[in-house]
C-alpha cells in the first residue's frame, strides 16, 4: 500500500511537471517576462501572481522566480508580496483539475466517457504528437496532453492505494484526530515540507477522502498547513541570496501564516458562536478542491491590504547588508527560464553601453579639465566592464545550452559577438585617459592646431559611440548603417591628422614626446571607432539572420556598393574636416 501511494505521488509529480513546462512552452516563454515587467500595481501583481502561477501549477516556482527578480535588482520587495499572494489563490487550481479524475462514468456511452476512458485518449493523443510530429508547438502540446494523463494515472493509483483503508478502525481514528486545528495545521505543513508541492499534498488529501473516513473539520486544517508548508522550497531558494532576495522570500511564509492564522481565527471563532453544522460532514475530492479554493481566497482578501505590513516584517527579520553598486547580479536559477535569464542579461548588458559611454565621454573631457577624479572614474569604468564581460559571457555560453527560440537565440549571439568589443573600446578609453594624464603631468600641451584637429577627431568618436550604443539597445537599423561610413571618416581623419603631424615636427611646431602622445591618441580612437564598426555589423547582420562582417564590409565599399554607405560616408566627409596643411 505504502509503495503503491509514493508510486502514484511520484506520477503526479511529474505529471504535473511535464504539464506545467508544457503550458509555458506553449504560452511562448511569455508568462515569466509577463510576470516582470507588468507588476507595477498590487491588483496587477495579484492578477499576474494568481494566472502565471494557475498555468506553472506551482506557487512555490511562482515565488522562486520572484525571488531570483528581487535579488537581480529587476523588482522590488514591495511590488513582489503582491504576487506571491496571487500565487497562493493561484495553485488551488490544480486541485480542480486533480477532481477529474474521480469522475466515475456509468455503463455503455456513460462509460466511453468516463475519466478513465478520455485520460488513456488524452495520453494517446500526447504520444502521438510528442513521437511523430516534427513541429515543435505540437511537441509542446503533445507535453501538456501526456502530463495531464500521467497526473491523472498518478492519483488513480493513489486512491487505489488508500482505497482499503476507510475499512481500518486505526486509520479512521487517527483521522479523527485531525480536527485539532493545531496538530492538523502541523501535520500538513509537515507533510509539504517533504513533498515540496502543496499540489501534491492536496492531491494526497483527496485521495484520503476517498475513504470517507475524513470531515470538513479535518480537512480544514490540514489545507492551512499546506499553505504554509509550501513556504518551504522557496526559503530554500533564497540562500546565498541579497537582503531584499531573502526578504521577498520571507514575505512567502509570512503572508501564509498571517493569512492561516487570522483566516483560522475569525473561522473557529464563529463556529464557537453559530457552530457550522457542517464540520463534521464527510468530504469528497471536489469538496476539498472547493474548500482548498475558499480558504484560499479568503487569506487572499486578508492579506492584500497588509502588504505595506508584510514588508515591514521581511525588514525587521532580514537585516540590510553594505550594498555594492558594481555588484554583477546574474541569477544561475533563471537559467532555467531562458526567457528571464535574457532579459536579465539585456539589463547587464545595458549598465555595460552605458558605463562605455561614459567612459569615453569621461577621457576625452579630460584635455579640457583635467581632474584625478575623472581619470580615477574611467579606471574604474574600464574595471567594471571587465567584470561584466566575464561575467555575461560565462552566462551566456550557459543560456546557449538551453532550448531557444529564435528571437532568443538571436539576442545571445548579438551580446556574445559584441561584449568582447565594448570592453575593448573602454580599454582604449582608458589608454587615452594615461596618456592625457602623461601630458598634464609633464606640464606639456598640444599646439593650437592639433587641439583644434583633436576637437574634431574628438566629436566623431563621441558620434560614433552615441550611435553604436542607440543600435546595440534599440536594434536601430538605421543608426548602424550610420556607423561604418563614420568609422571610415574617422580612419580618415586619423591618417590626415598623422600627416601633419609629421610636418610639425619637421618643422619644430611639436616635440618629439608630445609627438609620440598624440599618435597614441589617434591610434586609441581609430580603434575605438573599429570596435563600433564591429558592434554596427553584428547589429546589421544578425537582423538578417546571417553574420559574415567581413563580406558585408566588402561590399558596401565596393564600387557601386551600397547608396547609404556613399550618402552617410559623404555626410560626415562634410562635418568632420579639419583644415589641410600649409
Amino acid at each position: 500500500m505504502i509503495i503503491s501511494l509514493i508510486s502514484g505521488i511520484a506520477l503526479f509529480l511529474f505529471g504535473m511537471s511535464l504539464m506545467g513546462d508544457g503550458l509555458k512552452k506553449v504560452a511562448g516563454a511569455k508568462l515569466e517576462v509577463l510576470l516582470y515587467r507588468l507588476s507595477s500595481t498590487k491588483f496587477r501583481g495579484l492578477l499576474l501572481g494568481t494566472g502565471v502561477t494557475a498555468v506553472i501549477q506551482s506557487s512555490s516556482a511562482t515565488s522562486i522566480m520572484v525571488v531570483g527578480f528581487v535579488n537581480s535588482g529587476m523588482m522590488k520587495v514591495k511590488e513582489s508580496i503582491s504576487i506571491i499572494i496571487g500565487g497562493i489563490l493561484g495553485t488551488s487550481i490544480t486541485g480542480w483539475i486533480i477532481s477529474l479524475s474521480y469522475i466515475d462514468g456509468g455503463s455503455g456511452i456513460q462509460k466511453l466517457l468516463s475519466t478513465a476512458t478520455i485520460t488513456g485518449v488524452i495520453a494517446t493523443v500526447g504520444i502521438i504528437l510528442r513521437m511523430f510530429c516534427k513541429a515543435q508547438s505540437k511537441k509542446n502540446i503533445g507535453d501538456i496532453l501526456m502530463g495531464f494523463a500521467v497526473l491523472m494515472f498518478g492519483m488513480s493509483a493513489m486512491s487505489s492505494a488508500v482505497s482499503p483503508l476507510s475499512e481500518s478502525e486505526v486509520f479512521v481514528n487517527l483521522l479523527s484526530t485531525l480536527s485539532n486545528p493545531v496538530l492538523g495545521i502541523l501535520i500538513g505543513l509537515l507533510f509539504t515540507a517533504v513533498l515540496q508541492s502543496a499540489s501534491a499534498s492536496v492531491g494526497v488529501i483527496q485521495a484520503l477522502s476517498v475513504t470517507g473516513a475524513i470531515s470538513f473539520s479535518g480537512v480544514l486544517p490540514l489545507l492551512m498547513g499546506v499553505a504554509i508548508g509550501a513556504a518551504v522550497p522557496v526559503l530554500l531558494s533564497s540562500i546565498g541570496a541579497s537582503s531584499n532576495g531573502k526578504r521577498a522570500a520571507f514575505s512567502y511564509p509570512i503572508s501564509n501564516i498571517v493569512g492561516v492564522t487570522i483566516t483560522a481565527a475569525v473561522f473557529y471563532l464563529l463556529n464557537v458562536i453559530v457552530h457550522f453544522p457542517f464540520t463534521g460532514n464527510s468530504v469528497s475530492p471536489f469538496s476539498v478542491a472547493l474548500i482548498n479554493t475558499i480558504l484560499r481566497v479568503a487569506m487572499v482578501v486578508v492579506l492584500m491590504p497588509m502588504t505595506g505590513l508584510i514588508e515591514k516584517l521581511t525588514n525587521i527579520l532580514v537585516k540590510d547588508k553594505p550594498l555594492d553598486e558594481n555588484e554583477i547580479r546574474l541569477e544561475e536559477r533563471f537559467l532555467t527560464y531562458p526567457a528571464l535569464a535574457i532579459e536579465q542579461s539585456k539589463l547587464a548588458v545595458s549598465r555595460m553601453t552605458a558605463l562605455t559611454k561614459e567612459g569615453v565621454e569621461k577621457s576625452i573631457g579630460l584635455i579640457d579639465s583635467f581632474s584625478q577624479s575623472d581619470l580615477k572614474r574611467v579606471e574604474e569604468i574600464e574595471n567594471d566592464v571587465d567584470g561584466y564581460e566575464d561575467a555575461l559571457g560565462s552566462y551566456l555560453m550557459q543560456l546557449t545550452s538551453r532550448e531557444l527560440n529564435e528571437s532568443q537565440n538571436a539576442d545571445v549571439t548579438k551580446y556574445i559577438h559584441t561584449l568582447t568589443d565594448f570592453e575593448r573600446i573602454t580599454d582604449h578609453a582608458l589608454s587615452i585617459a594615461m596618456s592625457i594624464s602623461e601630458l598634464n603631468s609633464k606640464g606639456l600641451s598640444f599646439s593650437d592646431p592639433s587641439r583644434n584637429d583633436l576637437n574634431v577627431l574628438f566629436n566623431a568618436v563621441s558620434e560614433i559611440v552615441n550611435l553604436t550604443v542607440q543600435s546595440f539597445e534599440e536594434s536601430d537599423i538605421d543608426a548602424s548603417n550610420r556607423i561604418e561610413p563614420l568609422s571610415e571618416r574617422i580612419d580618415e581623419l586619423c591618417t590626415e591628422m598623422k600627416k601633419k603631424h609629421i610636418e610639425r615636427l619637421k618643422s619644430g611646431e611639436c616635440k618629439t614626446v608630445q609627438g609620440l602622445l598624440f599618435n597614441e591618441l589617434l591610434t586609441d580612437l581609430n580603434r575605438i571607432g573599429a570596435h563600433c564598426s564591429n558592434i554596427g555589423v553584428a547589429v546589421i547582420q544578425l537582423a538578417g539572420g546571417a553574420f559574415e562582417t567581413h563580406d558585408y564590409l566588402q561590399s558596401v565599399k565596393s564600387e557601386g556598393g551600397s547608396k547609404k554607405f556613399e550618402e552617410y560616408h559623404e555626410e560626415y566627409s562634410e562635418k568632420y574636416r579639419i583644415s589641410k596643411p600649409d
